[in-house]
């Protein structure tokens, strides 16, 4: 028995969150992976980022930190800047994870380059122990400073 187009219609839009969702499964593995990366001999606090631009290429980040801790780069800007050095413009989905009870949002800085430089991407906050929540960045940063704030 054919199926109807609409059935072909709701197939589409299911194969269509399968493979985002792997997508994004994929995105949250390689976060986990760069975290391994990280360099936090003072806090003992991991992170491991993995930023997705708009054409599907990813880019890993984790945190290094420096023994003045004022020059410490978290985990997200180190894959945001390693995507804007290589020509990166536009972004859709960044995962960021930890090994804490508490999800970890970005911290103040972090959210200001990613909006800035991402505007409204997802943002996965997730840790080691299985538990994780997608927020947007205008939820994270309400009330952004942007071009818009300087005329």
């Amino acid at each position: 028995m054919p199926i109807s187009y609409r059935q072909q219609i709701l197939c589409k839009v299911a194969e269509s969150c399968r493979i985002v969702t792997m997508s994004n499964k994929v995105l949250l593995e390689l976060a986990v992976k760069a975290r391994q990366n990280a360099i936090a001999p003072y806090s003992g606090f991991c992170v491991g980022a993995a930023l997705r631009a708009t054409d599907g290429s990813i880019y890993t980040g984790c945190n290094i930190e420096n023994s003045t801790l004022g020059l410490t780069i978290c985990a997200e800007r180190v894959a945001l800047l390693k995507a804007l050095s290589e020509g990166k413009r536009q972004f859709e989905r960044i995962s960021i994870v930890t090994d804490t009870e508490t999800l970890t949002p970005p911290c103040g800085a972090c959210r200001q380059l990613l909006w800035e430089f991402c505007g409204n991407i997802e943002v996965e906050l997730a840790n080691l122990h299985g538990k994780s929540e997608t927020r947007t960045m205008l939820e994270l940063l309400p009330l952004p400073f942007d071009s818009r704030s300087i005329g």
